[in-house]
């Protein structure tokens, strides 16, 4: 029996995600799209976007209608996840964890013989959340969230992560390279090679910042 990845991950794109459609850029693929919409959650953009789990009320809505559109992207059926007040600080917790781990891994300063975005860091800690394995008729095996409350959404969080790791699209999950930035994005790119969310608003703006400071040290 051979673990099965499933389709929606290299799907079509189910719709708009809350917190990403902010930054006027494109979804992830299937379930990845909640990896990136709880990336996007944080504050940033130009005029600045408000954090939406700063409060249990705006985090509550968000949590909605991302665990719907997940729903929509991977043809599953929509969990009940209820936030409370420490769930609602485990979550925001997570959520820095993964922007951590997401910019150590594309943006670290490689060491002598590693490669570039390789990093010597040692990671904060691990996170462990429950999940089951499921064999369906046909002999496929499926990997199940399980939990409640934020447990259950780290759960979907991971485990999207994890099939799109089989499927060797997980990296293609970045962090703007702009460091006031940190939106979250899908490199759609051939060699996936894209560092900015937006060339545009902060590709060209980064690249005449430094080449103005060249200048400035000639003269």
């Amino acid at each position: 029996m051979t673990p099965s990845v499933p389709e929606p991950i290299t799907g079509a794109v189910a719709g708009p995600w809350m917190a990403t459609a902010r930054y006027g850029i494109d979804p992830a693929p299937g379930g990845l799209g909640l990896v990136q919409d709880l990336l996007n959650t944080i504050s940033a953009g130009a005029p600045r976007q408000p954090d939406l789990l700063d409060d249990l009320g705006s985090a509550s809505e968000w949590v909605r209608l991302a665990v719907g559109q997940w729903s929509t992207a991977t043809g599953r059926r929509a969990p009940d996840v209820a936030l409370d007040a420490a769930g609602l600080r485990a979550l925001r917790t997570f959520r820095e964890e993964l922007l951590n781990e997401v910019d150590a891994r594309l943006h670290a300063t490689p060491g002598p013989g590693q490669p570039v975005g390789a990093s010597d860091r040692v990671p904060a800690g691990s996170r462990t959340t429950g999940a089951t394995l499921r064999l369906d008729s046909d002999g496929s095996v499926h990997l199940d969230p399980a939990g409640v409350g934020a447990d259950l959404l780290v759960s979907l969080v991971l485990a999207a992560l994890f099939e799109a790791q089989l499927a060797d699209v997980g990296r293609r999950i970045k962090t703007c390279r702009n460091p006031r930035c940190r939106v979250a994005f899908y490199d759609r790119s051939r060699n996936n090679s894209g560092v900015w969310h937006s060339v545009r608003a902060c590709g060209h703006p980064t690249n005449l910042r430094a080449h103005r400071a060249r200048q400035r040290q000639v003269d």
